[in-house]
């Protein structure tokens, strides 16, 4: 029973806050039998749907860099054709700045079909496709032609929608897929959370398929790790430039950068201080 009681004083606390979505502590308690599970680790699943507000354009308006940070702890919601929802906590990004930027696909300022999204308004999806069968998504913010990728997600609900699209969309048989693997990669979660061109130029702030809102508990400084940017190739000194940002010790994180995390401690920076 302490567990409970503390579950029920952390809703009541919750409930006074009006700046961030509800958690609803009985689901936690009574998991229906058959119901989707949910990473146990994880205190953001059971935030309460009804009501939560929606991220709206004045968050996405904002410079690049600052953007990739904010998404941090952020919650991506997609509503499949069937119903269900399928919600994530962005934990890993990175920064495309635009012109000057030799990694953007934007760069030099030139705009193309593939690229327009990246010129649209902040909260516009930019998705692309690579290797000619995966996807990855990006969203547009403050700059010309400047946009965030969204690299990896925290499943919290509708993990066994995820593994069903994963599945999917993999040739072979294979062992089923933990928790950790649904979404973390670019291209893992745009199948996990069924994202494919047609999701390209779409508005995040009114559109009917998929939404964020705000998450639990915004990470501070010392959460944030700021490293590279993966799989860029040859690009100068803009493959050395400090634009992945993720959350130290998260373990639905692509790929951690233990020497800059050392770095960190080194600082004095530890998690969560």
């Amino acid at each position: 029973m302490p567990r409970k009681r503390k579950l029920l004083a952390q809703l009541s606390a919750l409930q006074n806050t009006s700046s961030f979505p509800q958690v609803n502590a009985v689901e936690q308690l009574n998991t229906t039998p058959g119901a989707d599970p949910s990473p146990k680790s994880s205190k953001y699943f059971v935030i309460e749907k009804k009501n939560s507000p929606q991220l709206q354009e004045d968050f996405f308006n904002q410079p690049c860099v600052s953007l990739a940070k904010s998404f941090l702890g952020q919650i991506l919601v997609r509503k499949l054709p069937d119903g269900r929802e399928l919600w994530g906590r962005i934990v890993e990004t990175e920064a495309y700045l635009g012109g000057e930027d030799e990694a953007s696909h934007s760069k030099g300022g030139k705009q193309t079909q593939r690229n327009a999204a990246m010129f649209m308004k902040p909260g516009t999806l930019y998705v692309y496709q690579i290797y000619g069968i995966y996807f990855c998504m990006n969203v547009s913010s403050q700059g010309e032609g400047a946009a965030v990728l969204l690299r990896s997600l925290e499943p919290l609900q509708g993990l066994e929608a995820m593994r069903e699209l994963r599945s999917a969309s993999r040739k072979a048989p294979s062992r089923l897929l933990k928790d950790w693997q649904l979404c973390n990669g670019p291209s893992k979660l745009c199948q996990a959370f069924g994202i494919d061109k047609a999701f390209d130029q779409r508005d995040l702030t009114q559109d009917d398929a998929i939404w964020m809102v705000p998450g639990q508990d915004p990470p501070g400084e010392q959460d944030v790790v700021a490293t590279t940017r993966i799989g860029i190739g040859n690009r100068g000194e803009w493959a050395q430039k400090p634009l992945r940002f993720y959350l130290r010790g998260n373990r639905f994180v692509s790929v951690v950068d233990k020497k800059v995390e050392r770095e960190m401690a080194a600082r004095g920076h530890s998690p969560g201080s």
